[in-house]
């Protein structure tokens, strides 16, 4: 499923200052049939999701593509033409978008380290915000988005989709019921085949992309010739590693079939296996958490090397004490003691799993119940201040690796309380002028 069209057809359905924006009356919501104008910003790749499920909403319009390439822009343009029969207008610099009042909301599709700086913008500049997870680059981000959002009033959806899955809502309504009994262990799991990005050479930066705007509040490096547009994901100014990349989806759903927020120990194990080259994360890892009432979550991530013995790309198994759930985007299986399976649902729509894209039914059921909430009030599915907790949950992974012990983790603040050095990962630094504030 490629294209709205298709879609359609089966479903039936710098530097200036961080903080210079100025803050909207929230109180005046949209009326139930009122247009929502949006901005989509960074328009390579997940963004194709996004134009789809804004396009399936027929009161929702997108005003905006912006990214600092501008082949990229272009070449997303005449997509558009294609797939949703319009050219929104261009942009290069998102901070001309949210000067535009007209612009009701943000969808953020950018490298990581732009999540939550450009979020909260946004919010300043009294847009709703549908950001991609994760929702920071590091916890002090992470608490400062929260706060934004708190402050400012706006709504912010993360992208974690699932979470609008009828089959994982019913599976996770089916668990608060005691269709497992107690419920102990969430696993989760995600296996690609990831080849090497490399060693980077110094070259000059091409002529279509603004390196410095897409550097943004990060500190300054020349430009490579193996970091954009994907590897960044791999580099630890830019990005968050797999864990972050795409454990932030099943963590999560484990995390709320258990009924848990922030772990009491995490614990972390891997190393980089494969290739020799500029990757500075872990290709393979296995996190440990565990939390109050003998619950416990594991993420494996296997980057580089499927998984044996074959299972789906990704996924999360849920264990009770009478039976277990298997969930992932596009199905819910229960089973009893005995492996034996007794219940089978599957999505209508079928989403993506393990490309760089991801569109499907999930991405039109996460947009609707964002515009629902902007225009009626009605809970997010994704509600940032629940969102960040998974996003939190990733980050001490990454934190637990860097340490090479378990963390003792404060319940309350999320901070790490027997181990100093790690929390100096608590913060990165910022390029001069670009540290977002409140």
């Amino acid at each position: 499923m490629s294209t709205r069209r298709n879609f359609i057809k089966k479903s039936g359905v710098g530097a200036i200052g961080l903080s210079v924006m100025p803050q909207i009356n929230t109180a005046n919501w949209l009326s139930p049939n009122e247009q929502i104008n949006c901005a989509v910003i960074g328009v390579r790749s997940r963004a194709k999701a996004h134009v789809i499920a804004i396009n399936a909403d027929p009161n929702a319009k997108i005003l905006y593509n912006c990214d600092v390439d501008t082949k990229i822009l272009k070449d997303h343009s005449q997509w558009c033409l294609e797939e949703i029969g319009y050219v929104p207008k261009e942009s290069t610099d998102f901070r001309l978008v949210l000067e535009d009042k007209d612009v009701d909301a943000v969808f953020i599709a950018t490298p990581e380290h732009w999540h939550a700086p450009m979020a909260i913008m946004a919010l300043q500049a009294g847009k709703h915000v549908y950001v991609e997870k994760p929702c920071s680059h590091n916890p002090w981000e992470n608490d400062l988005l929260m706060q934004a959002q708190k402050k400012y009033g706006k709504k912010v959806q993360m992208g974690n989709q699932q979470r609008s899955a009828q089959t994982s809502i019913s599976a996770i309504g089916d668990i608060k019921k005691g269709i497992i009994g107690e419920v102990y262990k969430g696993e989760a799991y995600y296996s690609n085949n990831r080849g090497s990005i490399g060693i980077g050479q110094e070259v000059q930066v091409p002529e279509h992309l603004n390196w410095d705007l897409w550097q943004g509040p990060a500190p300054r490096e020349n430009f490579r010739d193996n970091v954009h547009p994907y590897n960044w994901h791999w580099f630890k100014t830019w990005g968050t590693g797999e864990i972050h990349n795409n454990g932030t989806h099943e963590i999560d759903i484990c995390r709320w079939a258990l009924g848990v927020d922030l772990p009491t120990t995490v614990t972390s194990f891997g190393g980089k296996y494969t290739f020799q080259d500029d990757w500075q994360f872990v290709d393979n890892q296995q996190v440990t958490y565990t939390f109050p009432n003998n619950k416990f979550i594991t993420w494996t991530g296997h980057s580089r090397g499927i998984m044996k013995p074959e299972r789906p790309g990704r996924g999360a198994v849920l264990y009770g004490s009478r039976g277990t759930i298997e969930l992932d985007r596009n199905f819910y299986k229960l089973y009893d003691l005995g492996g034996n399976l007794i219940k089978l649902e599957n999505e209508p729509n079928q989403s993506a799993t393990t490309n760089t894209q991801g569109i499907g039914g999930l991405d039109v059921n996460h947009v609707g119940n964002f515009f629902k909430a902007i225009r009626e009030d009605v809970s997010l599915h994704s509600d940032i201040q629940d969102a960040a907790i998974s996003t939190q949950l990733c980050h001490l992974g990454n934190m637990a690796q860097e340490a090479g012990e378990t963390l003792k983790i404060d319940a309350v603040t999320g901070k790490i309380s027997n181990n100093k050095k790690v929390m100096e990962h608590w913060k990165r630094d910022y390029e001069k002028g670009w540290e977002p504030k409140l």
